[in-house]
């Protein structure tokens, strides 16, 4: 990672699994278990992106076996599903993707809005070009303390306080940020602290930036800026 926004396209998955809509029940299962995964998205002719079928979909047609102990209207989505038998029926759909450009705040957001584990990483027009899973979005965690630190200090500190940075210290240990020193803008503090917490890795941030020392004789209108430090 060389300081920009880490994106989905950092960290997806290329060879991926995928079906026609035409696939049959049993194959979709075994496709499933040989490449051990719990989603697989469905294509069109074109390549498109058209629905995802997940374990989810499947397992009604476990569930749902014996029909005459779930009558009436409760359960008809789920049995619909039990008595479905390729892809094409299976699947949700639409299918919720993301472009390889998003971040991964971004994708995490999707996937628990959707409740899935999983999304199909697509191009504008739609077309798979890979998967990213909750595992991929948490590899960003195994970024080295020294790179997080280089970042926040270079992307943070420097271009926040300028000739103040030489002045400030940045230690990381274990994915926590901590900022210390003083600076004579502690207005810019709080903010610090919101861009060190954006940098991919930081799990977070312990800010004791504090003001310059107060002399009243000589700097009657600085505040006493001991306690600006936040967390």
């Amino acid at each position: 990672m060389d300081g920009t926004p880490t994106t989905v396209d950092d960290v997806m998955t290329r060879r991926v699994l995928a079906l026609r809509g035409g696939a049959g029940f049993k194959d979709i299962v075994q496709a499933m278990r040989e490449w051990r995964v719990g989603a697989v998205p469905v294509l069109d002719d074109a390549g498109h992106v058209v629905g995802v079928v997940s374990e989810a979909d499947l397992l009604p047609k476990e569930e749902y076996r014996d029909l005459d102990r779930y009558g009436g209207t409760r359960h008809l989505a789920e049995q619909v599903k039990a008595q479905a038998a390729s892809a094409r029926a299976l699947m949700s759909a639409p299918a919720v993707t993301v472009t390889p450009d998003a971040t991964l705040g971004h994708a995490a957001r999707v996937m628990a809005r959707a409740r899935v584990k999983q999304l199909p990483v697509v191009d504008p027009e739609g077309t798979l070009l890979g998967i990213v899973s909750r595992s991929d979005l948490l590899k960003v965690f195994l970024r080295g303390d020294a790179e997080i630190a280089d970042e926040v200090g270079g992307d943070v500190v420097t271009r926040l306080f300028g000739a103040e940075a030489a002045g400030i210290r940045v230690e990381v240990h274990d994915g926590v940020v901590t900022l210390s020193g003083r600076v004579r803008e502690t207005a810019l503090v709080p903010l610090a602290a919101r861009l060190a917490r954006a940098v991919p890795g930081v799990v977070d941030v312990r800010c004791a930036l504090a003001g310059p020392p107060r002399h009243p004789d000589l700097d009657p209108d600085l505040p006493d800026a001991e306690s600006a430090g936040t967390r």
